[in-house]
């Protein structure tokens, strides 16, 4: 199903929350075509197939989440380190939001990932807008059963703890892959890495590992990521340099 195809049926199905008290959606207007040009020049990418004929549908989505809306315009969110070209088209209200990543390879359409602070992670949330909407809507489904809720309620705190799929920059910088491999070798030793270029939902990093200071760094477009802990700049480190 695409994208409209999930809000047309979650629109005539019985949504109801965990309390069982129904779940109304009201959907924002559409934009015309020279106000999604208008967006897409705001981007500095060019916007997916999807999310073009999306817009021309409708806008937004509010009954759901901490709102939708999908032209990322009501949204303080801004980590351009992580996504160069990102556009936040939905949050949970307690300052986390779920990102589009546009780079030049999305035409068709572009992944969603979470950005929490709390804990500070960017997980893999899914492949797509379409992806993303069905399972936002199953959270107002019995059973209720959401991967949007397994990665903000659960799996976030699984990578912070655990830090899965990370490697040191040695290990990566002898890597066979020639992206990961290039990657490694551009940056310091001390820095871990994670490929997300094949993440399934839940995959992520620690962007805050060491801090609010943590040093991140991206692949150019790809979906590799490193982190470190941030370069000492005090009058000590400076007079023996370190």
């Amino acid at each position: 199903m695409t994208a409209i195809e999930h809000i047309t049926t979650a629109q005539q199905a019985k949504l109801v929350n965990e309390d069982g008290e129904p779940v109304r959606l009201e959907l924002a207007p559409a934009l015309g075509a020279d106000q999604i040009d208008t967006l897409e020049k705001e981007a500095g990418q060019p916007l997916p197939k999807e999310l073009r004929s999306l817009l021309s549908f409708c806008s937004g989505i509010d009954g759901c989440l901490d709102g939708i809306d999908f032209t990322g315009r009501d949204m303080a969110f801004e980590q351009k380190e992580v996504f160069p070209n990102g556009i936040p088209i939905a949050r949970d209200g307690f300052g986390n939001f779920w990102v589009l990543d546009l780079t030049p390879q999305t035409a068709k359409t572009a992944p969603v990932f979470f950005a929490c602070h709390d804990a500070p992670v960017i997980l893999y949330q899914s492949s797509d807008i379409a992806s993303f909407l069905s399972e936002v809507f199953r959270m107002s489904t019995p059973p209720h059963k959401s991967l949007v809720d397994d990665v903000h309620d659960d799996r976030l705190f699984d990578v912070w703890r655990k830090n899965p799929g990370a490697v040191d920059q040695p290990t990566a910088a002898a890597s066979p892959d020639s992206a990961l491999r290039a990657f490694a070798s551009a940056l310091p030793g001390h820095f871990q890495i994670v490929d997300l270029r094949t993440a399934s939902p839940g995959m992520g990093f620690s962007w805050g590992r060491y801090g609010p200071q943590t040093e991140v760094r991206r692949h150019g477009y790809d979906r590799i990521f490193g982190y470190a802990k941030p370069p000492k700049t005090g009058l000590f480190a400076k007079l023996f340099g370190r």
